[in-house]
């Protein structure tokens, strides 16, 4: 098999194999700094495993090669690597947590575990000396731990045991190296050891709480805990720089069986090792190694008597300690260090050769403000491998005209990458405040920074250098900044709901800008702003798109300081929150502007009148759309054929435009499982990046559009893809009474009493569309209708200048999926309508009283005269007013008041309502 043959470095031997995905991860910048670093080869090669997000990244630094192993959805929580660093293992906390063996040779996952801690995932993992079992705490309230042999195919553990809220949240685990039935782990306030037997019950001690008094001296809290490598102690680092020593207490009655169990393990010993907190806390050969929040590394014997240490001025809290698994090279023979580290002034130890192996053992050093440092073989001189985000990554930006990304995050790191060589150019920190968004101008010279306190930067795209002053005319975080087509304008977008523009001046002979106006335009969050270009000049237009539903246009013309003036203010949504907002590709003649929603709908607007021309079911992957951005293509063949490139709260995915209903049209892939921040495209749309915000990361993902056309070309073509979306299929029942009422609309359009001839048509006059809807299910407000029908009527007018009266029934499906609810039905929406607009009752439930909600028929929304209500309430409780067949236009308002009074309670519930009075049927 590939794992059996696999040899170390073998996974950047191989051939890059040929993408099979429409978007394939190609490189991760940044790693989650709250995990450990490991080195998994030295000498002529440096090869280091970390964690980003989901992904686990082997990365040879010296070679600039990447390899990810994929397999996990959410984002990774704890992970272990085995002795010999062949074996990864990794785990989540996922609402379907895994936790996956690798073979880090090949890259294989050789064992995943499902269900492992179903309620609440992995805090915690560690794997035995030998290889063979993996320990789990479970991240729940109620802990569970649980010890798997891995190499068994079974799913259950071996044994498990659950633990006390009062232990403490149990966050580290580490086996003991000589007794694989061992382990230990620790909370900030309490240690457990742990001793298991094959098939039967872990036998469970916590050790006694340790308080000021144990010891008359202060402990601080724990840290990580390992086991003396010559004898029954355990050690346990504190926050205090001390350790705690734990060894068998014997018994009074001498047993052996008792003086080898962990139930008899106490603290024996306090010994203070420095002032400084104690982070790391390790053995590795015949030393104790501690690590420390100033960066420092010490080495002691098995006495505690302290044998070397390693410190670096600029070195923060150490989070992790890896060394080398062999010896280095001769002096001489290791690569060029960048950075020096200087030892400390305590002299080497070399009392025993096992001291002196072990200090000739390179290390990797990883800290907690996201540094990574190689320390060679001496201590004098040690490199730094990796300097990434330690705070939220929200913006990314990409040049227009070359391969470079700049990436803003909130600690105030701005860094500008080559994506093609993959390396860093340059980077500059702002003090003051984080990154919120960036964004290049049209011709690359520029890089516009808005930032978390309000503050705007324009910056050199080359040396990072300031422009001109900053600016500082917005009252919260900047959300959103965009230059113009032509640079003459910026504006942004912030969290108090205005736009500020600003303008391009010259100073000097050289361009610069001036604050020109702001505006709150908006009462709820902005969602998007964009620059245009007007259709009858060269002229920038300026819009913004926020989730009050308002789609605001500026007049940049008539603005001027300190006035910044609103053109047109248009409601773009009835019901639905509008996400995103973007330019849609010249694809026919007529102009369109494309917006999406939070019912997973995507709408084209005319740019001119601002009226609604399509709505088309969207991307359906979990959540709707959150940014949008139309692919930069450098196909001259087909000129029709453009992309779209989205995010939603978890994923990055393609859609082929133009955009009709197909699902088989669009493919997102999982990119940051705790949420994507920030979309950009590279300028030849070869690449896509996501910022993944908390997670730290910047994703750079290949497209492959030859595999999103191969996908879309298998779902079918016309109408076969539509018919799969209906309930059924082709020939399900709800297609043959799709059918019938389509054939009895064309009936009621010719008269049902008519005796002459019928003409069988395959088309129904556009005023039926209405009828047909609600005949199979979907209830379209009246401004739907109108959207509906005035879709069809001017599908053509552009082209041919008339209206269109009739629609097919292929068609009418197309129009009926694409405007019908993405998930059909909701009693969630009815609930939460009586949660806003009811009260709670004696029994505690959400009531709407019946004469407010027949007041609210009639008053809000598309309210309803009396007489339609009349007739409805009729309709739905099976009465039919006038006593005959006949049915009138009309109703006695005074009979139907007298017909709720009698068939509809006086307090109605959402079940009343939805159940009894709607009849619409309620899933249990």
């Amino acid at each position: 098999s590939l794992v059996w043959a696999a040899t170390p470095g073998m996974l950047f031997q191989e051939d890059k194999q040929t993408k099979l995905h429409p978007l394939s991860l190609s490189w991760v910048l940044g790693y989650n700094s709250s995990l450990a670093v490991h080195s998994l080869m030295d000498r002529e090669d440096w090869v280091l495993l970390y964690v980003s997000s989901h992904t686990v990244v082997i990365h040879d630094i010296l070679g600039n090669r990447q390899y990810h192993l994929q397999g996990h959805t959410s984002v990774i929580s704890c992970l272990c690597v085995s002795e010999d660093r062949r074996w990864v293992a990794t785990a989540d906390r996922g609402p379907d947590a895994l936790i996956i063996v690798w073979d880090s040779f090949s890259g294989i996952p050789v064992r995943t575990i499902f269900e492992s801690h179903p309620e609440d995932g992995v805090s915690a993992i560690a794997i035995s000396q030998d290889a063979k079992y993996l320990a789990t705490i479970s991240a729940g309230t109620v802990q569970r731990v649980c010890v798997w042999k891995w190499t068994s195919p079974t799913e259950e553990p071996v044994c498990s045991t659950e633990l006390r809220p009062e232990f403490g949240y149990q966050d580290y685990v580490i086996f003991n190296p000589q007794n694989p039935y061992e382990f230990v782990s620790n909370s900030k306030t309490q240690v457990i050891f742990y001793l298991w037997v094959r098939a039967s019950t872990q036998d469970v001690h916590v050790a006694s709480p340790l308080s000021l008094q144990t010891f008359n001296s202060v402990v601080g809290r724990f840290s990580q805990s390992v086991f003396h490598f010559n004898n029954s102690q355990a050690l346990t680092g504190t926050s205090a720089g001390k350790l705690v020593v734990w060894d068998a207490v014997s018994p009074h009655t001498p047993s052996k069986e008792l003086r080898v169990k962990p139930h008899s393990m106490k603290a024996t010993k306090l010994v203070p090792m420095q002032k400084d907190s104690l982070t790391v806390l390790m053995v590795f050969e015949s030393c104790i190694v501690t690590g420390d929040v100033k960066g420092q590394v010490k080495f002691y014997d098995g006495e505690l008597q302290l044998l070397a240490c390693y410190s670096h001025s600029k070195v923060g809290p150490i989070q992790s300690i890896s060394f080398s698994k062999t010896p280095p090279e001769p002096p001489g023979a290791s690569p060029a260090c960048s950075t020096s580290c200087t030892a400390s002034s305590q002299p080497f130890s070399d009392s025993s050769n096992s001291v002196s192996l072990t200090l000739n053992r390179n290390f990797i050093l990883s800290t907690s403000d996201a540094t990574v440092l190689h320390v060679a073989t001496d201590g004098t001189y040690c490199e730094k491998v990796m300097e990434e985000a330690k705070k939220a990554v929200n913006a990314i930006a990409c040049h227009p005209r070359q391969a470079l990304v700049a990436v803003g995050s909130h600690c105030g790191l701005l860094k500008v990458w080559d994506y093609q060589q993959t390396k860093y150019l340059v980077s500059r920190i702002f003090i003051q405040a984080g990154i919120q968004c960036l964004c290049y101008d049209p011709e690359g010279y520029f890089l516009a920074a808005g930032f978390t306190d309000g503050s705007v930067y324009i910056l050199d795209a080359i040396s990072l250098q300031s422009i001109c002053k900053e600016f500082k005319f917005s009252h919260g975080p900047v959300t959103h900044i965009s230059f113009s087509h032509n640079s003459e304008y910026l504006a942004t977008a912030d969290e108090k709901y205005s736009v500020t523009v600003y303008k391009a001046v010259l100073q000097n002979g050289s361009r610069c800008w001036e604050h020109l106006a702001g505006l709150r335009s908006h009462y709820k969050p902005i969602r998007s702003i964009l620059f245009g270009v007007q259709l009858d000049s060269n002229k920038p237009r300026l819009l913004s798109l926020g989730e009050d539903r308002q789609l605001v246009e500026y007049d940049l013309n008539s603005s001027s300081k300190d006035h910044l003036v609103a053109l047109h203010r248009d409601r773009v949504e009835q019901v639905a929150v509008p996400l995103c907002l973007a330019w849609y590709p010249q694809l026919s003649t007529e102009s369109f502007i494309l917006t999406t929603n939070n019912c997973y709908k995507v709408k084209l607007y005319d740019t001119t009148t601002k009226m609604c021309r399509k709505t088309l079911l969207g991307p359906t992957y979990g959540s709707p759309l959150e940014k949008i951005q139309i692919l930069p293509t450098t196909n001259t063949t087909d000129a029709q054929k453009c992309y779209l490139a989205y995010i939603t709260k978890d994923k990055v995915g393609l859609q082929i435009l133009p955009v009709d209903g197909n699902p088989h049209k669009s493919s997102a892939f999982i990119c940051h499982p705790d949420g994507v921040s920030d979309l950009a495209s590279s300028y030849d749309g070869h690449y896509i990046f996501t910022a993944g915000g908390d997670d730290c990361t910047v994703m750079k993902w290949e497209v492959n559009l030859n595999a999103l056309d191969a996908a879309a070309s298998l779902g079918g073509e016309d109408l076969i893809p539509f018919y799969n979306l209906l309930d059924g299929g082709r020939e399900g029942q709800f297609f043959r009474e799709l059918e019938d009422y389509f054939y009895y609309a064309q009936l009621r359009s010719h008269g049902i009493d008519t005796l002459e001839t019928r003409q069988v048509s395959t088309h129904i006059p556009l005023e039926e569309i209405p009828s047909v809807m609600r005949a199979i299910g979907f209830y379209p407000s009246e401004e739907k209708i109108e959207e509906m029908i005035n879709e069809v009527k001017f599908s053509k007018y552009v082209d041919t200048g008339e209206q269109v009266t009739k629609i097919s029934l292929g068609d009418f499906i197309k129009l009926y999926i694409n405007h019908r609810p993405a998930f059909g039905l909701s009693m969630k929406k009815i609930q939460r309508a009586f949660q806003v607009l009811g009260y709670d009752n004696e029994n505690g439930d959400k009531v709407i009283d019946r004469g407010d909600l027949l007041l609210l028929l009639q008053c809000r929304g598309e309210h309803m005269t009396e007489d339609e209500l009349a007739q409805c309430l009729t309709t739905l409780m099976g009465r039919h007013p006038g006593g005959g067949g006949s049915e009138p236009d009309t109703c006695d308002p005074s009979g139907a008041t007298a017909l709720s009074e009698e068939e509809i309670p006086e307090e109605i519930t959402a079940e009343i309502f939805a159940a009894d009075i709607l009849g619409l049927p309620i899933a249990e």
